[in-house]
């Protein structure tokens, strides 16, 4: 039914559902957790937040056992831990080993949203690159609207609901694990081995056309050798890339938004309990929609072009967002302009990162570059997290301010897409450093 590369992609790309589910859930148990034992809003939104540190860990450290072991071993211990996060979790009656629990399950996290792109890059052939690493991003807003859907299935479900949502997640993480055993080691990770045997297997059921030919370029587009450092002024253009397009994804407030999206709905005046959690439902089905048809575009029109459409749109509605806040209107309109702004960012933001991130780092730091491209966007979306509980319960017009903010962040973010960043499009890994200057 699949061509092989895409089933690999696939089941890959299993880890972005566990990291969306992961990344949404919380929305709805983090108002009885806040119940439950009694936190401040500094201490709830640390809590919320915990979950990033774990993420900002995991991304940190999760090229280096990919770079050691392979990309496929750690996948395998992605599984795992979400599967462990899923039940400490779901089991706890402590408050710390909650956080730990959330912790772990942000690491599985962090280093999913570094070994899983760049698995799937390595493995892609070029021209069909764009859509199979963003077969990353899809399942991550699969893994947000089930979390969505799952939610409110569980909302009325008594004083013990909010565990059945954070333990749920055991199933899709047991599935992920038995799936990967079907999956192939990297090809380039193993020609970086000296198993070139086993990679031109591999390249062969991939699409390679000439196999020969793409072992050659992988071999000369590390001729300085696999141990080469991250940080030296040869890779100070992918790096700056990289930084900059992680910050202004998150700097857009997406995950404050998925986070506590139910909080937002009440502030805007929506009434409290399951309606709430149904309007959460719409934002998640939008960011699915748009992922889809920005899968449809973006080997079509170019990482670029869809960035600057959605960095203009993200404006619009953000600002539209931050008026109807400061001007006192509520209810239906905000449902409708997050909404607009979640479809502007999955057409966008959501679909590019990945795969932009997972294409301009050479073979031989691309480990360490993807490393930190996803630490920077988690530490951003810790920083934006723990923040936004404070901001918005700290002032009558918190959710102005906040949205006020992220629209000016956005405006930002489309004068740097239009002036600097460049286009990858179509494109072997290896030329693209070439054309970078960094060969």
């Amino acid at each position: 039914m699949f061509s092989y590369p895409v089933r690999i992609a696939l089941i890959a790309s299993l880890g972005g559902f566990l990291f969306g589910f992961d990344t949404a859930v919380i929305s709805g148990a983090e108002e009885a957790i806040q119940k439950l034992w009694s936190l401040s809003s500094a201490v709830h939104g640390f809590t919320i937040a915990s979950g990033l540190l774990g993420t900002v860990l995991g991304a940190m450290i999760a090229g280096i056992p990919a770079k050691k072991y392979g990309r496929k071993k750690v996948l395998f211990g992605v599984g795992v831990l979400f599967l462990l996060a899923a039940v400490g979790c779901a089991l706890t009656s402590s408050w710390f080993l909650f956080v730990v629990s959330r912790i772990s399950g942000g690491v599985a996290v962090g280093a999913s949203s570094v070994v899983g792109p760049m698995y799937i890059a390595e493995i892609a052939p070029a021209h069909k690159r764009g859509r199979l690493v963003a077969c990353f991003q899809l399942n991550i807003v699969v893994g947000i609207l089930a979390a969505f859907l799952s939610n409110y299935a569980f909302v009325d479900s008594g004083e013990n609901a909010w565990r059945w949502m954070m333990g749920i997640q055991a199933i899709p993480a047991v599935v992920f694990i038995i799936l990967l055993r079907q999956i192939p080691e990297s090809p380039r990770w193993l020609v970086l081995q000296h198993r070139e045997d086993e990679s031109r297997i591999i390249l062969s059921r991939t699409g390679e056309l000439d196999v020969e030919a793409a072992i050659s370029a992988i071999h000369a587009s590390v001729s300085g050798g696999i141990k080469e450092k991250l940080f030296s002024s040869k890779y100070a253009k992918p790096i700056f890339f990289a930084v900059l397009l992680a910050m202004f994804n998150q700097l857009s407030g997406i995950n404050a938004i998925l986070y506590y999206a139910p909080r937002i709905f009440e502030l805007a005046g929506v009434q409290k309990g399951a309606i709430a959690f149904q309007q959460a439902i719409f934002v998640g089905a939008a960011n699915l929609v748009f992922t889809l048809l920005a899968m449809t575009f973006i080997d079509r029109f170019g990482r670029k072009t869809l960035l600057l459409i959605g960095s203009a749109g993200m404006v619009i509605f953000l600002g539209l967002t931050s008026y109807v806040f400061g001007s006192g209107q509520s209810g239906d309109m905000v449902k409708w302009l997050l909404v607009g702004f979640i479809a502007f960012f999955a057409f966008s933001q959501g679909a590019v990162i990945w795969v932009f991130i997972s294409e301009i780092f050479p073979n031989s730091v691309r480990s360490q570059g993807q490393s930190l491209g996803s630490s920077t966007h988690w530490v951003m979306d810790a920083i934006i997290t723990w923040t936004f509980p404070i901001i918005v319960e700290g002032s009558p017009k918190g959710g102005y301010y906040s949205f006020l903010f992220y629209t000016v962040m956005m405006a930002l973010c489309f004068l740097f897409v239009w002036k600097v960043l460049p286009e990858t499009k179509g494109k072997s890994l290896e030329s693209i450093q070439k054309e970078l200057g960094i060969s």
